[in-house]
């Protein structure tokens, strides 16, 4: 068990695997390292692979505090530094891309050289390419979101599990790894989240990044994630057709196949 103990006292904990180019995986909301696990034992025959589970998440310690983006961020940059890794491919699903894009903002890329985003939206709480109006996400609707969490946790992981509600993630099953990580974190990281808008730093980052789209994702309207593509300027799009949010599970050969092609 490796762990690395924040600047604010902040128990970390990461894997490692393989040798080669690093290459860092950093999960989604309410998510943990497990999810990878189709991914990272392939990966690491090639690359030092690396993954942790954020603050409040998984095997990590549980804080009542620093649940915001920029601070996962900064726990990124201290992880990566730690192992003194340079030339990385940074690789972000759903909130993980959240967290990588306040990274390269806060940090540059003196150490991440590329970016691989999937299936996440620049901004969560409106329409499909119509950005004047909301979604899903309106306050109303996050204050359900937050009272479910807080009283009726399983029930609201198991409508969102969908199609994934019978995967097993080690020995844990995919609603059994939500509900554990930490309510306060959930709640407070979802509340960032939506007062997040990325739109305008997009055009910012300047480093070879590679885009996944799931066409049948429930949690990512596609035309949100395929806009991070269209707007960041060296970047590759690429579309699975018959898969959604967690697209690296559901193929996972093809996943890792564009990822080994992205960094040659």
């Amino acid at each position: 068990m490796a762990t690395l103990t924040t600047n604010d006292g902040v128990e970390l904990y990461y894997e490692t695997q393989g040798e080669g180019p690093p290459l860092v995986f950093v999960t989604a909301w309410s998510s943990t390292l497990r999810f990878f696990e189709k991914n990272i034992p392939d990966l690491a025959e090639d690359y030092q692979v690396v993954a942790f589970d954020h603050r409040g998440h998984g095997e990590s310690e549980r804080p009542g505090h620093g649940y915001r983006i920029s601070r996962l961020a900064m726990d990124l940059k201290e992880l990566v530094d730690h192992l003194d890794l340079t030339d990385v491919t940074a690789v972000g699903w759903s909130m993980g891309a959240v967290v990588l894009w306040s990274h390269l903002e806060l940090f540059g890329s003196d150490r991440i050289s590329k970016l691989v985003c999937i299936d996440q939206s620049p901004k969560e709480n409106l329409v499909p390419q119509d950005w004047d109006q909301q979604r899903c996400f309106d306050v109303e609707a996050f204050t359900k979101l937050a009272k479910d969490i807080e009283y009726a946790e399983e029930d609201v992981f198991s409508r969102m599990a969908g199609r994934y509600d019978s995967l097993t993630l080690g020995e844990s099953g995919f609603v059994d790894e939500m509900v554990n990580c930490s309510k306060t974190a959930k709640i407070e990281l979802m509340r960032d989240i939506l007062n997040l808008d990325w739109r305008t730093f997009l055009s910012e980052i300047e480093i070879p990044t590679l885009v996944f789209v799931g066409r049948d994702s429930r949690a990512t309207p596609p035309e949100e994630s395929a806009y991070v593509g269209d707007q960041i300027p060296n970047a590759e799009t690429v579309f699975f057709d018959d898969a959604g949010h967690m697209l690296f599970w559901e193929n996972p050969e093809q996943f890792n196949e564009i990822v080994r092609n992205f960094t040659n």
